[in-house]
């Protein structure tokens, strides 16, 4: 059965109960919910613990996902103990890192509306991201960093909607990413808004505020090719 994703509708739940449903010789773990989300987009998966009902504790060293994206693996560090198929666990996110990982995924999104041009590939970091944007000239640094701080000090609410696989098909200018296409075939996209300066579909973790986000800055900027330009982005 499909993993219930409780990340999907709820950023800012760290701990949940859950049931082995499957150990793989791996040593992958599957659960029937978690909070724990797995490796995509760009954001890497969490990591934190899985506690057992003796007090013991599973370390986990990444979460990603399988055959399919409704299968998730929860992945012990080397030497950790399996446990049991239909045993009850309670999950534990680290959340200074999830935390550091949501700041930035929504930091990316106002790079993404400062600079507003095709996305050709991200990857999220605790605290440094890099994006691949086809924008030809290189960014004044100085310029896009007090446009990304201002929408950081608007508060703007950042909070998801849910269209119709038909209307994200009618609204392709709604992808800003040239590379990676929204999941469909599901009946309904998840979008990520931020007040009314960007609408998008993610399936990434976000905070509730851009406030949240905190200072930031640009670092070095690479030309990757005629068009693509790499740019880092770091907490200040």
């Amino acid at each position: 059965m499909p993993v219930n994703a409780l990340f999907r509708d709820d950023f800012y739940l760290s701990t949940c109960e859950a049931v082995v449903t499957a150990v793989h010789e791996d040593g992958g773990i599957e659960l029937d919910q978690t909070c724990f989300y797995a490796t995509s987009g760009g954001q890497p998966g969490d990591t934190g613990f899985l506690k057992r009902a003796d007090g013991s504790k599973i370390a986990l060293g990444q979460t990603k996902t399988g055959a399919t994206k409704d299968i998730i693996l929860h992945v012990p560090l080397e030497g950790e103990t399996a446990p049991l198929v239909g045993e009850k666990l309670v999950l534990h996110i680290d959340w200074p890192r999830r935390y550091k990982l949501m700041r930035m995924h929504t930091a990316c999104h106002l790079l993404s509306v400062v600079c507003p041009y095709p996305i050709t590939g991200a990857a999220v970091g605790e605290d440094e991201s890099r994006v691949d944007i086809d924008m030809g000239e290189l960014a004044d640094k100085d310029a896009v960093t007090a446009k990304m701080m201002e929408l950081v000090s608007q508060n703007h609410p950042v909070y998801l909607q849910w269209i119709t696989d038909e209307q994200m098909a009618a609204n392709p200018g709604l992808i800003k990413t040239m590379k990676v296409k929204p999941p469909m075939g599901q009946g309904r996209v998840r979008l990520v808004r931020i007040g009314d300066v960007d609408l998008q579909p993610c399936g990434g973790t976000h905070v509730a505020n851009t406030s949240e986000i905190g200072p930031l800055k640009l670092g070095k900027i690479e030309k990757k090719g005629a068009q693509n330009r790499r740019v880092a982005l770091l907490f200040a």
